[in-house]
């Protein structure tokens, strides 16, 4: 009984700080494998996605109503990095993630230099490109990291993010909001496979879910309401916790 309210709760709370700028793994799947540590590796996996799904699908919706979101671009996007995804959980069954383990961490920390040298990044939405330009570009993106979802996983959000602010010149509420979008589509594909597999938890998925969906109701709400520079500030913080998890996880594994 109380594995399931602890692991609720903790649903709760990354839905809250995944609608603002991802990273609700960071806190769900630690809680869930220290919970149940026993389980299956895939089991826990795939109810988190059962769980996450739901939130991430709200926020876009909640991001939508207030947020521009430029739909010839990120439809194309959303479809390609769900086929990423599930490219990526293909070949994480043939190739070994060890060096992307230890290599995550350096990646993360110069994207976090880069961001605090550059002050303004992302304060303004100033789109770069023309429709077309900014349509492949967004594909480009789309399956990079959402083979990398698929593949390994860790700051999917943060990259998304990051990439629609550098490469396209969204703000971070305008690309937290695409970062949704992708994200949703990334966990939909990955839920079917695991789903498929049998490696979901349905039972817990639905209380998790619920609590998901509330705490992304909260966050998306709250980035909504203080705009791009909170946006940026949260996404600071989460990359900064990524840096320091991943960085655990990549040098106390062999």
């Amino acid at each position: 009984m109380w594995d399931v309210v602890w692991v609720t709760m903790a649903a709760g709370l990354a839905g809250f700080v995944d609608a603002i700028v991802g990273g609700g793994g960071l806190i769900l799947v630690p809680v869930m494998f220290s919970v149940f540590p026993a389980a299956a590796p895939a089991s826990l996996f795939g109810t988190n996605k059962a769980a996450a799904v739901w939130g991430t699908a709200w926020a876009t919706g909640q991001y939508a109503q207030r947020v521009r979101m430029n739909w010839a671009t990120l439809l194309p996007a959303a479809l390609v990095a769900a086929l990423a995804s599930l490219l990526g959980a293909w070949a994480v069954t043939v190739v070994p993630s060890g060096g992307l383990r230890k290599a995550l961490p350096v990646i993360l920390l110069l994207l976090l230099l880069y961001t605090l040298l550059r002050k303004d990044l992302g304060r303004v939405h100033q789109p770069m490109h023309e429709a077309a330009g900014e349509r492949w570009r967004a594909v480009l993106v789309a399956a990079a990291i959402g083979a990398y979802d698929g593949f390994f996983g860790p700051g999917t959000g943060s990259f998304f993010v990051f990439l629609f602010v550098r490469w396209l010149g969204y703000d971070f509420l305008h690309a937290s909001a695409a970062a949704k979008l992708l994200n949703t589509a990334t966990n939909l594909a990955a839920l079917a496979l695991f789903a498929a597999k049998g490696h979901v938890w349905w039972w817990m998925a639905l209380p998790m879910a619920l609590a998901n969906v509330l705490g992304s109701l909260l966050g998306a709400r709250l980035a909504l309401r203080r705009g791009a520079g909170f946006v940026r500030g949260v996404f600071l913080v989460v990359v900064g916790l990524l840096i320091l998890r991943t960085g655990f996880d990549a040098w106390r594994l062999p």
